[in-house]
Protein backbone atom coordinates (compact mmCIF):
# COMPACT_ATOMS: atom_id res chain seq x y z
CA UNK A 1 0.00 0.00 0.00
CA UNK A 2 1.33 3.44 -0.91
CA UNK A 3 2.05 6.15 1.69
CA UNK A 4 -0.90 8.36 0.68
CA UNK A 5 -3.30 5.41 0.73
CA UNK A 6 -2.28 4.68 4.33
CA UNK A 7 -2.59 8.34 5.34
CA UNK A 8 -6.07 8.45 3.79
CA UNK A 9 -7.23 5.74 6.23
CA UNK A 10 -7.05 8.24 9.09
CA UNK A 11 -9.00 11.34 10.14
CA UNK A 12 -6.77 14.41 10.21
CA UNK A 13 -7.18 17.61 12.19
CA UNK A 14 -4.88 20.37 13.46
CA UNK A 15 -2.82 19.41 16.48
CA UNK A 16 0.71 19.10 17.84
CA UNK A 17 2.74 15.99 17.03
CA UNK A 18 4.05 14.14 20.08
CA UNK A 19 7.52 13.86 18.50
CA UNK A 20 7.67 17.27 16.82
CA UNK A 21 6.05 19.85 19.13
CA UNK A 22 8.36 22.54 17.74
CA UNK A 23 6.40 22.42 14.47
CA UNK A 24 3.34 23.78 16.27
CA UNK A 25 -0.18 23.00 15.05
CA UNK A 26 -0.08 20.88 11.87
CA UNK A 27 -2.34 18.17 10.43
CA UNK A 28 -2.22 15.26 12.88
CA UNK A 29 -4.02 12.05 13.79
CA UNK A 30 -5.34 11.37 17.28
CA UNK A 31 -3.61 8.25 18.69
CA UNK A 32 -4.65 8.16 22.31
CA UNK A 33 -5.93 10.30 25.17
CA UNK A 34 -4.09 10.13 28.47
CA UNK A 35 -5.79 11.14 31.70
CA UNK A 36 -3.06 12.19 34.15
CA UNK A 37 -4.38 12.52 37.67
CA UNK A 38 -3.60 16.21 38.16
CA UNK A 39 -3.81 17.68 34.65
CA UNK A 40 -7.07 16.48 33.13
CA UNK A 41 -6.61 14.99 29.69
CA UNK A 42 -3.76 15.01 27.20
CA UNK A 43 -4.16 13.98 23.58
CA UNK A 44 -1.32 12.13 21.88
CA UNK A 45 -1.24 13.10 18.21
CA UNK A 46 1.05 12.16 15.30
CA UNK A 47 2.04 13.95 12.11
CA UNK A 48 2.15 12.12 8.76
CA UNK A 49 5.84 11.19 9.04
CA UNK A 50 5.40 9.76 12.54
CA UNK A 51 2.23 7.92 11.58
CA UNK A 52 4.01 6.23 8.67
CA UNK A 53 6.91 5.31 11.00
CA UNK A 54 4.41 3.75 13.44
CA UNK A 55 2.72 1.87 10.60
CA UNK A 56 6.14 0.56 9.51
CA UNK A 57 6.73 -0.74 13.04
CA UNK A 58 3.34 -2.49 13.01
CA UNK A 59 4.07 -4.02 9.58
CA UNK A 60 7.48 -5.30 10.67
CA UNK A 61 6.03 -6.70 13.91
CA UNK A 62 3.29 -8.53 11.99
CA UNK A 63 5.89 -10.03 9.66
CA UNK A 64 7.99 -11.25 12.63
CA UNK A 65 4.93 -12.83 14.24
CA UNK A 66 3.74 -14.32 10.95
CA UNK A 67 0.43 -12.49 11.19
CA UNK A 68 -1.41 -10.37 8.69
CA UNK A 69 -0.71 -6.63 8.65
CA UNK A 70 -3.67 -4.35 8.10
CA UNK A 71 -2.88 -0.62 7.93
CA UNK A 72 -5.07 1.98 9.53
CA UNK A 73 -5.09 0.86 13.14
CA UNK A 74 -2.32 2.81 14.88
CA UNK A 75 -3.69 3.92 18.23
CA UNK A 76 -6.34 1.21 18.44
CA UNK A 77 -6.62 -0.65 21.73
CA UNK A 78 -4.54 -3.80 21.91
CA UNK A 79 -1.58 -2.41 19.96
Amino acid sequence: MERQQILDLYDWSPGVCFRHPERGPIPTVHLKTLHPRDTGRHEIRACADCLIALEDIRREDAARRGSEYEPGHVGDCGE
